[in-house]
């Protein structure tokens, strides 16, 4: 699948998410703590990751508009949970990347949840099932900043 919109703004999301935690654990070391260093290095890696997908999503949105690439790329979606909130009715774009983030941070935090070892078999389960219906959720905000970009270069164009 080629690169779109969404999936830039997933993966700028996902590092935003990564700077944050990491810089957080840095925060909360010592000076002298002997991973510092490490974790300044990862920091700083995913700095330069975060960078370079900003000029992504710029030369993307560049050729989108000049009518150089594929907005959407078409999904056949398999998945039948019933409980994802919907998002056709959501035509901003601001609103859609926000949307899109916010099943991110969702998600980060309900996997930190599963991986715990004290919850019960039973708690994995459930949280596995919400995990499921936030990433069908975050999918959906892929899906859906790609149609306004489209739509909107429709109108322009």
């Amino acid at each position: 699948m080629a690169e779109t919109l969404g999936s830039l703004i997933d993966k700028l999301s996902i590092k935003n998410l990564r700077y944050w935690h990491i810089d957080e654990v840095i925060q909360a070391k010592g000076a002298s703590d002997p991973q510092m260093e490490e974790l300044k290095a990862k920091r700083d890696l995913v700095d330069s990751q975060r960078k370079d997908l900003l000029g992504e999503i710029d030369a993307f949105l560049e050729a989108a508009l000049a009518g150089e690439v594929k907005i959407r790329d078409e999904k056949v979606k398999l998945y039948k949970n019933l409980n994802v909130a919907s998002s056709d009715g959501l035509n901003n774009l601001g609103k859609a990347v926000s949307g899109l983030a916010m099943s991110n941070i969702k998600l980060w935090h309900l996997e930190d949840e599963v991986r715990r070892e004290d919850l019960p078999d039973s708690e994995i389960v459930k949280t596995k099932r919400t995990i499921d219906t936030t990433n069908q959720e975050r999918n959906n905000f892929m899906d859906k900043v790609d149609e306004i970009l489209e739509s909107t270069v429709k109108r322009t164009n």
